[in-house]
């Protein structure tokens, strides 16, 4: 039987917003999340890299702790769940977890805003099993340029491509998602060890900012590194994102509230079930706005699209450097067919029937990423693991 090993799962994120931080409840399906136990034992989920995500516009040492909160989620979320999960630091880990019949938790921190531009916070998250970071999110660091804004570094400056080394130095993962294109090629051109882009989409399929052109593709071939393709729909489908866009600007001219999409952690002393900031619901069924989703029905992104995206990327960089990235739990605009995580078989059915044969298959779930981590555990010079003994 395949099983995925995922590149990105936001559901930290939703663990704060919607439960107060609490990892009760992820044995049973429960409405709010896309990922529980049993829905990723459905999906064949082997590996799950866990994103520890916090919002790129919030001041460095604010990104800091918020970090540390979400890693402290996910190793309290495992610790809940002995029997389902167990945290992976290396390659070899990740095979004997899956080996038990547990699901291998990786953790990648989502945008180079967390570490706040100092070598030892980013040591540091490495130490506590931190095995990916994504070079920026949707605004720039001071060294790095994202592809939601216009470049305002070049790329990559003197400090951006000092922290590309330092983490191949200590074999963590440099993730290109989110990044804009010069970026992209700054850190093709710095890199000793593979890269890859945690949840991405093909830019010859789509033409979206965060989508990756084919000479990039190129290059992360000769790189030996991986795209995970992911599955959020404004990626995949152009229709779906001119809908989306339009959506937002009626949004705005209706004049209804920003959705908070952060809310606060819990206090020391609060409850937190008694915390209670997250949207109660889907912003989409606010009453004002029912005239215009009426008026303009949601486009259907289907599995087929998705497989799309997949083939190019294959065709392009070769089956060697391919994987999956569904980016569940951090979007709720997803194709037909793979609304949570127990979805990935349907995919894999459109594959086969498009004539992969099952060795390309393992490439694409689990294999080709699980190189590329134990190819960058080593290339580094001075890998750190988390707080033992031995280091």
């Amino acid at each position: 039987m395949t099983l995925i090993i995922d590149g990105h799962n936001d559901l930290p994120m939703q663990l704060r917003g919607r439960f107060g931080y609490r990892v009760e409840g992820l044995d049973q399906d429960r409405d709010g999340v896309q990922t529980t136990l049993p829905r990723l034992r459905a999906g064949r989920v082997g590996g799950q890299f866990w994103s520890v995500y916090v919002p790129s516009d919030l001041s460095e040492p604010d990104a800091v702790v918020a970090t540390m909160e979400q890693i402290d989620a996910v190793y309290r979320m495992v610790a809940a769940y002995p029997a389902d999960l167990a945290i992976a630091y290396s390659a070899d880990d990740v095979e004997r977890i899956i080996g038990e019949g547990r699901i291998a938790s990786l953790i990648g921190i989502e945008g180079g805003h967390s570490i706040a531009t100092s070598l030892g916070v980013l040591r540091g998250f490495g130490r506590l099993g931190v095995r990916y970071m994504t070079l920026t999110h949707n605004h720039h660091t001071s060294w790095a340029d994202s592809a939601a804004l216009e470049p305002a570094v070049g790329g990559l400056n003197d400090d951006g491509r000092a922290v590309v080394r330092e983490m191949q130095r200590i074999g963590m993962l440099v993730d290109l998602s989110h990044v804009a294109t010069g970026t992209m090629h700054a850190a093709l051109d710095t890199a000793f060890a593979p890269v890859i882009f945690s949840h991405s989409g093909a830019r010859a399929r789509h033409d979206h900012p965060r989508n990756v052109p084919d000479d990039v593709l190129v290059r992360l071939r000769d790189n030996g590194g991986v795209i995970q393709l992911t599955f959020v729909a404004p990626f995949i489908s152009a229709d779906y994102r001119d809908w989306f866009a339009a959506g937002n600007a009626e949004w705005k001219r209706l004049g209804l509230p920003e959705v908070q999409w952060w809310p606060r952690a819990p206090r020391p002393a609060e409850d937190p079930a008694a915390v209670r900031n997250w949207p109660a619901g889907d912003p989409l069924r606010e009453p004002a706005f029912q005239p215009w989703l009426t008026a303009n029905p949601r486009p259907e992104v289907t599995v087929a699209q998705v497989a799309d995206h997949v083939e190019h990327a294959r065709e392009v960089a070769g089956v060697d450097h391919v994987g999956l990235g569904g980016d569940f739990d951090g979007t709720t605009d997803l194709p037909v067919g793979l609304t949570d995580v127990s979805g990935y078989p349907r995919l894999l059915d459109e594959l086969a029937g498009r004539g992969w044969p099952q060795a390309d298959l393992d490439k694409l779930t689990g294999r080709n990423i699980l190189r590329v981590l134990r190819e960058t555990e080593r290339l580094a010079p001075e890998p750190l693991w988390p707080l033992s003994p031995a280091r």
